[in-house]
């Protein structure tokens, strides 16, 4: 996995949820296709977006608010998330690569059942999430960050992580574990323009902030 600074918004599909809207949107023509949750209709349309597709159980959003040239999924199935349907119908629909506004920045129950949808797919699929502080995502187990220098770097594993090394930063890791219950890696300051990351097995949650 390669994540560069100046594309790193770059994506074949842009994804709202319904957490915290962006202070910023991104610019939406450079995406193929705009899905979002029902929950995320309203602040997409305050903000003149229009989506191509909406989804969900339409219980915060009624099916006559939507504008009838978008079209609308009912996906009613509570034992997932509404981010994980649209995640379903996004990956049905043939894409692969989402970026994804609205994660974070609510409730934080929603946040951490986000995050373990990120975890579900993340060897099938790559997903960006934005707030507005920066971008968090699952790393593959080798993977190189470009141009960030200056900027804050956290690593948490989820639940663990093995044999992490680290370069590029200030407090480098050498084959070192991390876990819920042990220790994580928070806060680090990116020193240099490339970031090496690498670890053996389990899963690793890497947020970059490069916005206060």
């Amino acid at each position: 996995m390669q994540i560069e600074k100046d594309n790193v918004f770059e994506g074949e599909v842009l994804l709202f949820i319904n957490g915290l809207p962006p202070k910023e949107f991104p610019d939406v023509s450079n995406f193929e296709r705009i899905y979002c949750t029902d929950g995320a209709y309203s602040y997409l349309k305050r903000a003149g977006i229009k989506p191509n597709i909406v989804s969900g159980d339409f219980d915060s959003l009624k099916l006559d608010e939507v504008d009838e040239d978008v079209t609308k999924v009912y996906t009613p199935n509570q034992d997932l998330t509404d981010f994980e349907k649209a995640i379903f119908l996004i990956k049905n629909d043939g894409y692969s690569n989402i970026v994804v506004f609205g994660g974070s920045g609510m409730e934080q129950d929603h946040f951490l059942g986000n995050i373990h949808s990120l975890a579900k797919y993340k060897n099938e699929l790559s997903i960006r999430c934005f707030d507005d502080y920066g971008v968090y995502f699952f790393c593959e187990n080798t993977t190189t960050i470009n141009g960030f220098n200056g900027k804050i770097l956290s690593l948490i594993p989820f639940p663990e992580a093995t044999k992490i090394t680290s370069t590029g930063v200030k407090y480098p890791l050498e084959e070192e574990d991390l876990g819920l219950s042990k220790r994580i890696g928070t806060r680090n300051t990116i020193t240099e323009d490339v970031v090496e990351i690498t670890f053996t097995s389990g899963n690793l949650l890497v947020f970059i902030q490069f916005k206060k």
